[in-house]
């Protein structure tokens, strides 16, 4: 079959709008950049804004309509780009009004399970009782969806205060929200800087998130603009900072503690978890070998001056849960609703008492220290 634009427009005339139930080409949605190279198709879909709620199910209903019209020797997965028509209004003094506590999940690089824990934590609190939101800032590499088991999850929208907000998914007693829900998980996620901030800044303020006693972010690893945006758009009550105990980990938790504590930030450090701080075999759960080092995350704790919040031991469960979209804290959570104890695992029972540390650091931080004011933007 020869294929040519207008062909492909006549195909995605059948591709309806989830929002208003008219086509992407009613809608004057399919962008002017039809591209046809032998059976490859590209072009862009072209939404509002980064957090429509309908993106990803528009662009795999443009998929599976070519295919279906064309064949499946058409190469169009993947091939399809999305583009923004609207910029984001300035963020209101306060976007978070019924929030008491942000806090900030971060690490010096990837790879130490920073988001493990934030998942683990987020959960631990909801345990315990406590209003928890979970916001997935990783616009490159969101994985929260997954470690909570709802990556086909789709988002909706709820009218509150005589306006449509986008409504974020609840899970495990805790709120979240993440980009991985409105991008192809299959593809890479090709956004500069300032759009990768707009859409982080619209799933904070254009979202319902409510009443909450902990709002947790899992911030990106390094520094970045994702980080400025973050403390520019929120007051952020403190940080806690994630590393393994390799020198390497320990040199780059070192600059993010030094960027969060620099007089254009001044956030303050709630203190530090040492992720993979030993190796415990399942079967042999009171032994300990240390893989990456001994102690250097609690060194460090000691040399800057902060709390060492929890050690978390290296323990193949702890993946293994998070890949089938049951975090490990879900078994501290059913020893506490059943008072039984007695098989909490080592991994579940540190995720236990790393909520417990953060409530009293953030109870600690909150009594000796003036609430964080979100960084002014400079303008001159």
């Amino acid at each position: 079959m020869t294929l040519y634009p207008n062909l492909i427009l006549d195909v995605l005339k059948g591709v309806r709008y989830p929002g208003n139930g008219k086509s992407i080409v009613e809608n004057e949605m399919v962008a002017d950049d039809i591209r046809i190279d032998g059976n490859k198709v590209s072009f862009s879909i072209i939404f509002e804004k980064p957090t429509d709620p309908f993106i990803r199910s528009v662009v795999r209903s443009a998929e599976a309509a070519l295919q279906q019209a064309i064949g499946p020797e058409l190469d169009i997965k993947g091939n399809i780009g999305v583009q923004y028509l609207k910029p984001l209004p300035e963020a209101p003094v306060n976007p978070l009004p019924g929030v008491k506590n942000i806090i900030g999940v971060s690490s010096g690089k990837g790879g130490v399970g920073k988001s493990t824990v934030a998942a683990n934590l987020a959960i631990a609190l909801a345990a315990k009782g406590y209003k928890v939101g979970l916001l997935d800032a990783d616009i490159f590499g969101p994985s929260m969806p997954k470690m909570f088991g709802v990556e086909d999850e789709a988002l909706y929208m709820v009218n509150q205060e005589g306006r449509d907000w986008i409504e974020p998914v609840e899970k495990y007693g805790v709120k979240m929200l993440s980009i991985g829900f409105v991008v192809n998980k299959e593809s890479a996620v090709l956004w500069r800087g300032s759009m990768a901030s707009n859409a982080l800044r619209q799933l904070i303020t254009d979202a319902w998130w409510g009443d909450l006693d902990y709002f947790l972010i899992d911030m990106p690893p390094g520094t970045s603009d994702i980080h400025l945006t973050l403390v520019q758009t929120l007051p952020i009550t403190g940080v806690v900072v994630v590393s393994t105990p390799q020198e390497v980990a320990l040199a780059d938790a070192r600059k993010g503690i030094a960027m969060f504590r620099g007089d254009k930030v001044n956030v303050p450090i709630l203190g530090i978890v040492e992720n993979m701080a030993w190796f415990t075999p399942a079967p042999h759960p009171d032994e300990k070998y240390f893989i990456f080092g001994n102690g250097g995350a609690k060194r460090l704790a000691e040399e800057m001056g902060v709390s060492l919040l929890a050690q978390i031991p290296l323990v193949a469960d702890i993946c293994q849960d998070a890949d089938s979209g049951r975090p490990t804290s879900l078994k501290t959570e059913a020893a506490e609703l059943t008072g039984n104890n007695a098989y909490l695992t080592p991994e579940a029972e540190a995720f236990g008492q790393l909520a417990e540390s953060v409530v009293k650091a953030v109870d600690e931080r909150n009594a000796s220290l003036p609430p964080t004011h979100k960084v002014e933007v400079n303008k001159g």
